[in-house]
């Protein structure tokens, strides 16, 4: 093997350990921290603020799929979706890993040194989450709360750093997003739950069986009533809930869409997230540029 093909492997190998070759997960981290920092703003927020959250964003779930897959090596091999994984296969040892996690963390924390210190303060918040959401599946039936909390503690950051504070809508709207993920990861782990059973990995789509339907269900009505309470406490209009509205028929779709539980449609509802993270973002957009 020459050394050229050599590193276009070895590059594969990071990039499907980090996750960069499936940027699904960066979406589900920016949609709602730009949902924060464009009502922080009341419009654009501030460019370089914007791009440091952005680029951390990136690198920050890059790090916590790492940290994910470490937590998750001796068992990804008997789950049918993550078999192929490279700690999993042995392409990557246990100690790379964590050195790509340090790399991953120490490039994130070097971009919000640029920000105030609250902003950095709240960053080492971040940090503990990632490293604690993966092993919580071991621990708890509920790690997409966890899951929710590691990608939602872009909201607080994103208010502190563009207006210097999170108000109460900051925190309604964090609620909303750890709703959020509960919502899409629990679609998720549906895909996977007969390998879980067998395994006796955690999650809750195990927890709630074939009440699962239903419970996202509740969940998703909640989302949406903290969503319109957000519209409320900042005065958006209909632009605004336009785009909830439309967010709302998705999720309508996704209840019909699951309803045989099958695995490709439930990782279908959970792919289509992305999508109504980007509508609820366009809906607040639009809105704010109104006035």
């Amino acid at each position: 093997m020459s050394s050229t093909t050599a590193r276009a492997g070895r590059l594969d190998c990071y990039l499907r350990l980090t996750r960069l070759n499936k940027p699904i997960g960066i979406f589900l981290v920016v949609w709602p921290m730009l949902w924060a920092l464009w009502l922080a703003a009341d419009g654009v927020p501030d460019m370089w603020v914007l791009f440091v959250f952005v680029a951390g964003a990136v690198l920050m779930r890059s790090a916590g799929c790492v940290m994910n897959d470490f937590a998750d090596r001796k068992i990804d091999g008997y789950v049918t979706r993550t078999r192929e994984r490279p700690l999993a296969t042995g392409e990557v040892s246990a100690r790379e890993a964590l050195g790509v996690f340090a790399v991953l963390c120490l490039l994130a924390f070097g971009l919000v040194l640029t920000l105030d210190p609250a902003t950095i303060a709240l960053s080492v918040v971040a940090v503990g989450l990632a490293v604690l959401y993966p092993f919580t599946k071991r621990a708890t039936h509920w790690p997409q709360m966890f899951l929710g909390a590691a990608f939602g503690w872009a909201v607080p950051m994103a208010f502190t750093a563009e207006s210097g504070g999170v108000s109460i809508g900051g925190w309604v709207l964090f609620v909303a997003t750890l709703i959020w993920a509960l919502i899409y990861d629990t679609f998720y782990a549906m895909v996977d739950r007969d390998d879980d059973l067998k395994i006796g990995v955690k999650s809750t789509a195990v927890l709630w069986g074939s009440r699962d339907r239903a419970i996202i269900g509740g969940f998703q009505a909640l989302f949406y009533g903290l969503l319109v309470g957000v519209g409320l406490i900042f005065s958006l209009g209909l632009a605004y809930y336009l785009g909830l509205f439309a967010a709302v028929a998705m999720s309508l779709y996704h209840q019909w869409l699951t309803r045989e539980r099958d695995r490709a449609s439930c990782f279908k509802a959970f792919m289509q997230h992305n999508y109504l993270g980007g509508l609820i973002f366009a809906g607040l957009a639009i809105d704010l540029a109104l006035g």
